[in-house]
Order: C-alpha cells, then structure tokens, then sequence
C-alpha cells in the first residue's frame, strides 16, 4: 500500500508538472539598437541583423510568435528581471558575474574586442606608459568596458556610452582618442569610414555570447539551446552568418 501511494503521489507531480510547464508560444526578445551588423534598423525602417535574422529562425524552429523589444543596454537585465521580455539576444558576452543573475544559453558566437582609432593615432595601445592620458571609449556594461577598466584605470581617461553610435560620433568629433568595441562593429561602423583604422591586436574575451533568460525559466533555455543546435546543424545558422561577416564566429 505504502508503495501505491508513493507511485501515486509521483504520478499526480508529474502531471502537475505537465500542467504547470510554461507555454513558449509566445517569447520577446530584446535588442540594443543599434549594433550593427548584429541589431540595426536598415533604410526603411525595419529592424534587421545577423541575431535579428537569427532570432527569427530559432523562433520559428521553436514554432513560437516572437516580439521584437528595443532596450538601451544598461537597462538590459533589469528589464529582464522586471518580465518586460523573456530573453536578451543581444550580444550578451557570457560572464560569471552576469550568470548570478540569469541563465545563458549555450554560447552562439564569439568575436574579439577590437580597438580602432583616426589614422593620425600612432600609440601603442598595450604600452600603458604612452596610453597615459588617452580618452578611450567603450559601450557601458560590455566586456570591453570591464577590460579596459581592469586594465587602463588610472592610466587613461574611460568615456562609456549608451549606444556604440554616440561612441563612434565622439571618436568622428576627436572627443575620444581610441574606442575599444565588439570587432565586427568597429569593422561595420568605424573601418567603413575614411580616416579610420584598426589599431593592436584584437583581444579575445570571455566564454562567447548567450541568450540571456531568466533563471527560472529554465525550460525555455532548453528550447532555445534545441534549436540555435538545430539551425548550426541544417546550415541556417552559417547562411545567415555569411550574409554578414566574411569569417566563421560560430562557437
């Protein structure tokens, strides 16, 4: 009898596991834009990208209705905390600090910190006795923002920015000496520029980018780890991927 009550007693949790169990038909996504190529709006409007592309795959692989979100990054997390959306897909760099305060999917890219400069900039910039004095910029909150500030404080003067537009205009306005972005930005919004070059080598940094989610909503990790693993293997992921960068950032 004890042993009927227990398989019971599993039986009525499984189900009400079951019935508990969220329904990911519905999912919004946030974005930081812009961040080209990963998040933009292009000349009509629409907001594009490759994680925007990417996201709408995986959404469909999930066979959930998606909701675009366009949130400033140093509000990222609260707003994920505060259920304003369900997931960031963002190049979010996955960091043991960041992971205390939500889930990450499994890593989906990874690109290096590069650093970038007007052609007249002739510092090295990994020389921190010629760096004294310099104004570097970085996004707030980013990986790059953590380097430079373990690294450079108290040698140079660090300018943070909400957007990677305003970054690069103070870096046009000679109000910045160097900025230090995510590579393929700096490539897309900085190199794309006459009067602009690449300067030291790029830095690699932390585990790859994750969509960000809520630490309890760990089934939806699980869906979305399925498909970002589905789209890799069928080579959806590597189409959208060659749309936008002439090299392979698949981790």
């Amino acid at each position: 009898m004890k042993k009927l009550i227990v398989a019971a007693s599993c039986a009525l949790a499984v189900a009400a596991g079951t019935v508990h169990a969220k329904d990911w038909k519905e999912i919004r996504i946030a974005f930081d834009v812009p961040y080209e190529p990963f998040e933009y709006k292009d000349e009509n409007g629409e907001l594009t990208g490759f994680e925007v592309e990417l996201a709408d795959a995986m959404c469909k692989e999930i066979q959930a209705e998606c909701e675009f979100v366009i949130q400033a990054w140093d509000g990222m997390i609260p707003g994920l905390v505060a259920r304003k959306y369900d997931a960031i897909m963002s190049s979010m760099s996955i960091t043991p600090e960041r992971a205390e305060r939500v889930l990450f999917s499994d890593p989906y890219y990874i690109t290096p910190g590069g650093w970038f400069a007007r052609n007249d900039f002739d510092t090295d910039v990994t020389d921190m006795e010629a760096m004294k004095g310099k104004v570097v910029g970085v996004q707030r909150g980013t990986t790059m923002d953590t380097y430079v500030t373990e690294n450079m404080s108290g040698i140079v003067t660090i300018k943070r920015y909400t957007t990677a537009d305003d970054m690069v205009l103070d870096l046009e306005g000679r109000r910045l000496d160097v900025v230090f972005v995510d590579y393929p930005v700096g490539e897309q919004t900085i190199l794309s520029k006459d009067g602009f070059k690449e300067v030291g080598e790029p830095v690699k940094l932390g585990e790859g980018v994750g969509v960000a989610m809520r630490q309890r909503d760990k089934d939806l990790a699980e869906q979305v780890n399925a498909a970002l693993k589905k789209l890799k293997e069928d080579g959806t992921y590597d189409a959208i991927m060659k749309k936008y960068f002439s090299y392979d950032i698949k981790i």
